[in-house]
């Protein structure tokens, strides 16, 4: 009998650090000792260069274009400490739903059985959160991860974009689709940022499953072509997050979310516009915006 995989999504807009974060959870998961493959879905295929050093794959859209067909050997590859890479890729440009990557590489995998033939832990699917549509939402709608995780920031676009992920997983809950386990925080060096999200979370029934401040280590590291687990194992950045790995092996119980409708999601923003306004200019001492 074939072993349990997880398998976990995560979702974020574009430029929010999610593919750092993704690629340093995978990193601090096989030092942990897991069988892992991460799995880029984002047609830009970089998800997985910092665990080659920096390099890029071939994709398996491009593979298939290239050869017309595909096998393991072609779309996979070794990564740090024996992670499997595997880039989805893109249609060609001007051509195709973008989130036809997602849906040929995972159908291809199944046919082949190639997560049971690598006897994997861990499969960590790295998907733009942006639109949460089509390919995108694969992952979710057809339940091929058990949990969702997004990682989000203090910012409302940030925020917005995770609003409309916990939409789609609601939506899909009922037909077997796949559940929340919670917000990846990121970048969160000021206090006000943290406020933010963690009411964003509260307000949405859902849990911060960490922390993750900003940090020059990870820039120092990602311009080196590797991730902060590799290149500076030593660091605060890589104690963040080996237990950010930790807490994910973990995790076993999500949930549906309760996402905010539009008209709720502008007004909380603009409660916090004003707190924010009124921290800067000192009119407010102490206490916190929680509750807003």
């Amino acid at each position: 009998m074939a072993k349990k995989i997880k398998q976990i999504a995560i979702y974020g807009k574009g430029g929010i650090g999610k593919s750092t974060t993704t690629s340093n959870l995978s990193a601090a998961l096989s030092k942990l000792g897991f069988k892992v493959m991460q799995f880029g879905c984002d047609p830009k295929a970089d998800s997985t260069n910092t665990l080659r050093d920096g390099s890029y794959i071939p994709t398996v859209l491009d593979t298939l274009r290239e050869k017309g067909t595909a096998k393991a050997s072609d779309i996979v590859f070794d990564g740090f400490n024996g992670i499997y890479c595997v880039e989805a890729g893109g249609p060609a440009p001007g051509v195709g739903c973008a989130g036809r990557g997602i849906i040929t590489a995972v159908e291809l995998f199944k046919q082949q059985k190639t997560f049971d033939d690598l006897d994997l832990d861990y499969v960590i699917y790295d998907v733009l959160g942006d639109v949460v549509c089509g390919g995108f939402a694969m992952p979710i709608r057809e339940g091929i991860a058990q949990h969702v995780f997004t990682v989000s920031s203090g910012d409302f676009m940030s925020i917005y974009a995770s609003n409309n992920l916990f939409k789609g997983i609601k939506k899909y809950s009922n037909s077997g689709g796949a559940l929340l386990g919670g917000i990846i925080a990121n970048s969160m060096n000021v206090g006000y940022a943290r406020e933010i999200v963690d009411d964003f979370a509260a307000k949405t029934q859902t849990q911060i499953i960490s922390h993750i401040p900003r940090s020059v280590t990870v820039t120092q590291c990602e311009l080196k072509g590797k991730t902060v687990i590799e290149a500076a194992p030593d660091s605060e950045q890589a104690k963040v997050y080996t237990e950010l790995a930790g807490r994910i092996a973990a995790h076993d119980n999500s949930k549906v979310p309760n996402p905010l409708e539009l008209q709720e999601l502008r007004d909380w923003a603009a409660g916090w516009s004003d707190k924010l306004l009124e921290l800067e200019t000192g009119t407010v001492v102490g206490g916190t915006a929680a509750g807003i």
